[in-house]
């Protein structure tokens, strides 16, 4: 039976566990989305993951979701990352960024500008403008024209692009909980006429083209993609899930892709439909999406036994650096820490220990 410790063959990447870091907002960048040494120290720490997959790291301007989240946009970004990537690759470890534009999902004050997306329809819920704004009512995004939406699936390739020049092992795509992506996939953000909405073909086309896109600038087995099937986060509404996610996974075959990297946020038949349907590595993260329930070593075995290849953690990387180590040996999990310190408390972001071994 397939072992959470078994090595794995991603690309041209040895994995030497199958064991994942999730991505995670940690808003701890600068106001101009450089990274920080602490950044550098935290990802560093947790280096003996078989692959650490970035905070969301905005591709533009226009993709800057959250206030003090890195970018990828400028040479000084680019530059800031490097030390991070070397830090990783010095401590043994592997790093994909992840690519991740906010669409509607934003506000003015954070990127300068009104924020874009598929339709102008507001998500029902507030977003975050800042320490002055703090909480705000999601404005209506520029419904982006045909022209404008290809335009913005290329940068998907131009931020992938600068990600290998800041020495990331490769990219994933964020095509969940809620972001540009998923909201052409939804049919509540995205009620375009176009060839990008109406029928699942035009709904998933703006997927495709971003990935393929990234396949482009870097290679299509460094490039990897995030989905959320059914997820709700961000007011997303989706129909005909099963239908929608086998065109998407059909028309990303091809490729050749790193892997699909899934939530479970639907039900185990269709994402047991999905592994079936994918030909290559296939990533799963067994909790709730941004729920109170997190993922668990027992659910992690439980899809590895159900077809997975590789198992993502997130919140127990937060105070748990050391987590391949403490699964392997069954030491105690350190508890997630308290929520408000996710975002804010540097002192938090690199104290947790390594458990002591026998």
């Amino acid at each position: 039976m397939t072992s959470m410790f078994d090595s794995y063959q991603l690309g041209g990447l040895r994995l030497p566990n199958r064991i994942v870091m999730a991505p995670m907002t940690r808003a701890r960048a600068t106001a101009d989305g450089l990274t920080t040494p602490a950044i550098a120290t935290y990802y560093a720490q947790r280096a003996t993951a078989g692959l650490i997959v970035s905070e969301g790291v905005a591709p533009n301007e226009r993709g800057q979701s959250n206030v003090k989240a890195p970018g990828l946009y400028t040479d000084e970004q680019v530059a800031a990352w490097r030390p991070v990537t070397d830090a990783v690759h010095t401590n043994g470890g592997r790093i994909f960024a992840q690519i991740m534009h906010g669409g509607r999902v934003g506000h003015e004050a954070v990127q300068g500008h009104q924020p874009v997306g598929p339709s102008a329809i507001a998500l029902d819920g507030q977003v975050y403008a800042g320490t002055a704004l703090g909480f705000q009512p999601a404005p209506v995004p520029y419904a982006l024209s045909t022209r404008e939406a290809a335009a913005e699936a290329r940068v998907y390739g131009e931020a992938a692009r600068r990600a290998v020049e800041a020495g990331f092992d490769g990219v994933e795509l964020h095509g969940a909980n809620g972001y540009l992506i998923q909201q052409f996939l939804s049919s509540g953000a995205n009620h375009r006429t176009d060839v990008y909405g109406g029928s699942i073909t035009g709904r998933i086309r703006f997927a495709v083209e971003a990935v393929e896109a990234a396949a482009d600038a870097i290679g299509a087995d460094r490039v990897g993609l995030r989905i959320s099937p059914g997820g709700t986060v961000w007011d997303t509404v989706e129909e005909d899930v099963p239908q929608l996610y086998g065109a998407l996974a059909e028309a990303l075959a091809p490729l050749g892709l790193a892997y699909l990297h899934t939530l479970v946020t639907t039900d185990d038949d269709t994402l047991i439909g999905l592994r079936k349907a994918w030909p290559g590595t296939f990533l799963v993260n067994p909790s709730e999406q941004i729920g109170p329930v997190e993922a668990t070593r027992e659910g992690g075995e439980e899809w590895l036994a159900k077809g997975a290849d590789l198992i993502s953690y997130g919140r127990k990387y937060l105070a748990n650096p050391d987590l391949v180590e403490r699964f392997r040996t069954g030491a105690p999990l350190a508890p997630t820490p308290e929520h408000m310190t996710f975002y804010q408390d540097d002192t938090a972001f690199i104290s947790y220990p390594s458990a002591q071994y026998a």
